[in-house]
């Protein structure tokens, strides 16, 4: 009988699918595998769309899939990991947070105390309760307000969970998530992270990393997104010919009235034109 599973898991990520994000989904689980995560949550703006495909396509890179997203409540943000339905926005966080259970999902509160990043002020966090608290965000700049975070969760019993928060490359897997699960990796699913989370079998990790680890992880990234460019660049090239043939040069403006996430994947070659 094999023991328990220990997953490295990056609980906050932004994609370009965020109005903040960047990087396409396939680029961070790509990056996300190299540098040894287990998992990576794709937690966009107010969108599901490309975290469940990210969820999909994780397997294929070596990851667990596992969806989520950033939901803007009327109170600050919030955290819906392992939900495939967007849960509804501008409602009081508490409503939001019972809309995430009844998906199966975990709530994370990201961030907290920090207004000028939407985070929840500590007289309505007392009116909520998540399942978990964000207590180390690698987007910080200082340690005071994860400080709080992590005095809050601990006095009053919350899990703690930490995320990098990446909206580029450079900064995923920079704080993580340490979750301990009682299946064989191979058997592992969204269920089994958000049922540890909600148990607490969590840890902090990522701020201990050695200098050598993150320059590591950086020149990785940096690499990886320069050949990733040139790549794009030429699939770029010869899509927009293909639809120049095909709409007699009115390709660009067709792509343009598609809109949405799903254009930008299709002007990058990512999906076909139809």
């Amino acid at each position: 009988m094999s023991g328990p599973t220990r997953l490295e898991v990056d609980l906050h990520v932004h994609s370009e699918a965020s109005y903040d994000g960047h990087e396409p989904i396939e680029l961070i689980l790509e990056h996300a595998a190299d540098i040894g995560l287990d998992a990576v949550v794709i937690t966009d703006h107010d969108t599901l769309e490309a975290s469940v495909e990210a969820a999909e396509l994780a397997p294929d890179y070596g990851l667990v899939g596992i969806p989520g997203v950033e939901v803007s409540t009327a109170d600050g943000h919030l955290l819906g990991i392992g939900v495939e339905e967007m849960p509804p926005t501008g409602r009081p966080m508490e409503e939001t947070v019972a809309a995430v259970r009844a998906q199966g999902g975990v709530a994370v509160v990201p961030h907290p105390f920090q207004r000028t990043r939407h985070g929840v002020r500590k007289r309505r966090l007392k009116a909520v309760d998540p399942d978990a608290i964000e207590t180390f965000n690698a987007w910080l700049f200082t340690g005071y307000r994860n400080r709080r975070a992590r005095q809050y969760a601990a006095r009053y019993g919350y899990p703690g969970v930490g995320g990098s928060d990446a909206h580029s490359l450079l900064t995923v897997g920079r704080a993580y998530t340490e979750v301990t699960v009682d299946a064989p990796i191979a058997e592992v699913d969204a269920a089994d992270v958000v049922d540890a989370i909600r148990a607490g079998d969590t840890d902090i990790r990522g701020h201990r990393a050695s200098v050598r680890r993150s320059a590591g992880h950086y020149a990785k990234a940096a690499g990886r997104k320069a050949a990733w460019g040139v790549e794009t660049a030429a699939r770029k090239s010869g899509y927009g010919a293909m639809v120049a043939a095909k709409h007699g040069g009115g390709g660009a403006s067709t792509v343009l009235r598609k809109g949405g996430y799903g254009a930008r994947r299709v002007a990058a070659g990512a999906l076909p034109f139809v």
